[in-house]
């Protein structure tokens, strides 16, 4: 069972809806690879991405690309990525559906990496994988690929607000092994057009917590992406 400090809840703008609230007060993420919860993998393998290749990047590889042509909506291309902090994790991200079709958005896969020797504990559970988080601007939010919300299709603007839980969740990455997370980019209530082009940044807080899930360190982290 994982530590639960504050139960709440916040929204992501515009009237409240209440959605993905299942589970809130259980366990922490975890399951099975692929495009649904969380995975782990060892190192050696899948566990690090590829630097220096379009739509991926490691901590502290700035990478950048040209979208492929074809149809679909605006695309996404990593153009920046902020260097690796003083934790005993690594965080990387890649773009794994770069265009916005009529069938889905965009979506990004998020990873964190143990180098550590022994088992770490990290939180906030959702905000280290970029779940619920939003741009610096305030016109995007990354949500779980793994859940349906009220958008227009081809469009990608939520209709409403998303409701969250904000209790205090915390999982555990086993040394050298990895958590990664789907997450769909999709533009906030309130604005203009569908997804806004340009450049976004994003960025989070990502902590290691002790048993009594009480930080022990923590640092921000992002990365920047274009949308053309």
């Amino acid at each position: 069972m994982h530590p639960t400090r504050r139960r709440c809840l916040r929204r992501i703008g515009g009237p409240l809806l209440l959605t993905g609230l299942a589970g809130c007060t259980g366990d922490g993420p975890g399951g099975a690879d692929g495009d649904g919860e969380d995975s782990a993998t060892p190192t050696g393998t899948s566990g690090e991405l590829p630097p220096d290749t379009n739509g991926t990047g490691t901590c502290g590889d700035g990478t950048s690309g040209t979208r492929p042509a074809g149809t679909g909506g605006p695309g996404v291309t990593l153009v920046s990525v902020a260097a690796c902090p003083a934790l005993p994790v690594r965080p990387a991200v890649e773009v794994v559906r770069e265009a916005a079709t009529p069938e889905h958005p965009p979506r990004l896969r998020t990873r964190l990496t143990s180098t550590a020797d022994e088992p770490v504990r990290v939180g906030e559970g959702r905000a280290v994988h970029f779940e619920h988080v939003t741009d610096d601007s305030g016109a995007l939010v990354l949500l779980p690929g793994d859940g349906e919300y009220p958008a227009t299709p081809d469009c990608w603007r939520l209709h409403e607000g998303i409701a969250t839980t904000e209790e205090y969740r915390t999982f555990e990455i086993e040394p050298g092994e990895s958590s990664s997370r789907p997450v769909d980019l999709y533009a906030t209530p309130g604005g203009d057009g569908c997804l806004p082009v340009g450049e976004h940044r994003f960025e989070t807080t990502i902590s290691v917590v002790s048993e009594a899930a009480e930080p022990e360190s923590s640092a921000r982290w992002g990365f920047s992406i274009l949308l053309e």
